[in-house]
């Protein structure tokens, strides 16, 4: 993956930013690339190594960032009652830092909230995630945070029967 100063990028944990710069560091060993990417008033240091692909990856197209928004919609996976099981399964599900998974780990955190209430660390996760596909979502589709979030709420909310 190659991107250039100015290219607009999904840091798989801070979410969208610019690369504003790039520079060959030594930290531990050879020289390598390293990507500043501006994340709000946040500037991350991202290696241009071979995890360089779960780290920052171009913001995802507008026909694939539609239908992604089925998942948000569809069932939620079962999520285990532990705590602790929970937490390594959804950390799993964001290791490949695509936003098909931000969209997964949102909507079964959403239905799980149905059924159980969300522990500290479920609610904080679940914000930090949906936060990150907002503004996937504001980029991706031309629309302001705003109407992101109000779109998302409504393909998350439950179905009467």
């Amino acid at each position: 993956m190659n991107f250039r100063e100015g290219d607009s990028v999904m840091h798989c944990t801070y979410g969208l930013g610019k690369i504003i710069q790039m520079e060959e560091r030594t930290v531990f060993g050879p020289a390598i690339l390293y990507y500043a990417v501006q994340i709000g008033d946040m500037t991350v240091w991202v290696p241009a190594d071979d995890k360089l692909e779960t780290r920052l990856r171009p913001p995802t197209r507008v026909g694939e960032f539609k239908r992604l928004l089925d998942i948000l919609s569809g069932p939620g996976e079962p999520l285990p009652t532990d705590r602790h099981e929970r937490k390594e399964l959804l950390f799993g599900w964001l290791k490949d830092g695509r936003a098909e998974s931000l969209c997964r780990v949102i909507r079964s955190l959403a239905s799980f909230r149905q059924l159980r209430p969300l522990s500290d660390n479920d609610q904080n996760l679940l914000k930090r995630t949906q936060q990150v596909l907002i503004g996937e979502w504001g980029y991706s589709l031309s629309v302001t945070p705003a109407q992101a979030e109000q779109e998302m709420r409504l393909l998350l909310a439950p179905v009467s029967a």
